[in-house]
């Protein structure tokens, strides 16, 4: 597994008058790497990944994905180079099928978006894609039901399989976990686990044993800051985070 990064923030901020949501954060996510971010309610985990994703811009610093400065970039720009991110609040499109919703993810970042008169039903490469991930998530016997009547367990498994579609390099996935039941958060884990290993994936995950189970490699915020970031192992054995967030000293 290469070490390079796939994202690096340097000195990354994003301040709200006189508030500083995330302050001064620098940090690298490698190719490949299962990287988790945790700290307290209002420690700026979310305000971050809306800045790394574009839906927020930075006061301060820089923001490179493979080796692009996407700084000033929107969103849709950022996907477009291989980055996608899911979300704390489910978005789906409620009315449409499952089928349907992962359809227009497929279709968002292909060329074929622009052939405004085909209907997407005769794209083949689109319709094989739709399938796959369908049966590859565990939902390809729910293609026909509408999104909104689908259970919390299974909207938050699309939303997954629709950060995928287009094949991205880093998903920013943000508490997946959120909601979940006991059976629900033990198949979501075997899903994550399954991942493709050559992406990057960054996590933010209030429960511990989840997080530290999924990542190699785990960033303290606390105060829009960052208080330590090393392995599993680091992180789990310092004093300050065994206090403040694992209550273990």
């Amino acid at each position: 597994m290469t070490t390079a990064p796939c994202l690096r923030l340097d000195r990354v901020s994003r301040h709200f008058g006189g508030l500083k949501a995330v302050d001064n954060v620098t940090l690298d996510v490698r190719m490949g790497a299962r990287h988790a971010l945790i700290g307290p309610n209002g420690a700026g985990k979310t305000t971050l990944f809306n800045v790394i994703s574009g839906e927020a811009s930075a006061t301060t610093g820089t923001i490179r994905f493979l080796d692009a400065d996407v700084t000033k970039e929107p969103p849709h720009t950022r996907a477009a180079r291989g980055m996608a991110r899911t979300f704390q609040i489910i978005r789906l499109f409620p009315s449409l099928t499952v089928r349907e919703n992962m359809l227009m993810a497929c279709q968002a970042l292909d060329p074929v978006k622009y052939a405004m008169l085909r209907p997407l039903s005769s794209c083949r490469s689109l319709t094989a894609r739709t399938d796959a991930l369908l049966d590859e998530f565990g939902l390809a016997n729910l293609r026909h039901a509408a999104a909104r009547h689908l259970s919390y367990g299974d909207q938050r498994k699309l939303e997954v399989a629709l950060s995928m579609a287009g094949r991205p390099r880093l998903l920013l996935l943000d508490e997946p976990m959120a909601g979940l039941s006991g059976g629900e958060r033990e198949a979501m884990q075997r899903l994550l686990s399954r991942l493709d290993p050559a992406m990057a994936v960054l996590l933010i995950e209030h429960d511990m044993d989840v997080a530290f189970g999924f990542a190699d490699t785990v960033t303290v915020l606390t105060h829009g800051a960052v208080l330590i970031q090393g392995t599993t192992d680091e992180v789990g054995r310092d004093e300050r985070v065994q206090r403040s967030y694992l209550g273990t000293a």
